[in-house]
């Protein structure tokens, strides 16, 4: 025979402890990680009980919001000097910065027959406009500057140029064909191995500097269970698999 008032300590223990588990990881995620971190949340909180809210957006505007107040746990950054510079200025939980993903760069048209794979188009110049997302705010942005100046192109489609806020904008210009091709990151049109739509040209690594994306716990997360494990899961085999389906390198 069960004991009620047993039965009633082992319920409430059980409401204290899914309490305890059950809290809230805030992040502040680079653009370019939108689709993987949407396929990873799921996961994450199945696993680990906790809840994650995402926002998204360009690295150098979270940096701001973040000098400014604002209340994130985590950051996963697009490139690796944001997180570092954050926690030169004391602002995040001391030796949690590690690299989550290595970023790819690629050209990408919606038109499946516009490019061959290879950089034909772009030096042809016979498009009319080239998105790219904002060099001073997005890593991936820098990066597509880094290879026309590479490639000798940079005056040569200076007039061309469409510039997006992040990486999610630069995409929309593409997508939508205000923009017949542009400058993205590998996981916005990558999966499993494959491109999901249009046709592209994958940035050889040697024409831009290493998008090295490091994730960091703010100090508004140092004592919040929920960013712990987080920072713990994309560290993990499952997240692994997730983060390089989307085309990034560990």
């Amino acid at each position: 025979m069960i004991n009620p008032l047993k039965h009633s300590l082992l319920a409430l223990g059980l409401v204290f402890a899914s309490g305890a588990i059950a809290d809230e990881v805030k992040v502040a995620v680079a653009a370019n990680f939108t689709a993987p971190i949407q396929a990873l949340a799921p996961e994450f909180e199945k696993a680990t009980g906790h809840k994650l809210v995402a926002s998204f957006g360009a690295t150098g505007q979270f940096y701001a919001q973040i000098q400014n107040g604002a209340p994130f746990d985590v950051l996963l950054s697009a490139d690796d000097t944001t997180p570092a510079k954050l926690e030169s200025e004391g602002a995040t939980a001391p030796g949690s910065r590690f690299t989550y993903a290595i970023g790819s760069l690629v050209l990408w048209s919606a038109d499946a027959n516009y490019l061959d794979g290879t950089d034909a188009a772009l030096k042809a110049g016979q498009f009319k406009h080239l998105a790219i997302a904002n060099p001073k705010a997005a890593p991936y942005g820098l990066a597509a500057t880094q290879v026309l100046d590479k490639l000798s192109l940079g005056e040569a489609v200076k007039a061309k140029l469409v510039e997006g806020q992040n990486i999610t904008q630069t995409h929309q210009f593409v997508s939508t064909g205000n923009a017949e091709l542009g400058f993205v990151a590998l996981s916005q049109v990558y999966k499993d191995g494959k491109l999901s739509s249009g046709s592209a040209w994958i940035v050889p690594e040697a024409l831009y500097d290493p998008i090295r994306q490091d994730a960091v716990i703010l100090k508004p997360g140092a004592n919040n269970p929920a960013a712990t494990a987080l920072v713990e899961y994309l560290k993990g085999p499952e997240a692994a698999k997730v983060i390089e389906s989307f085309g990034y390198k560990l």
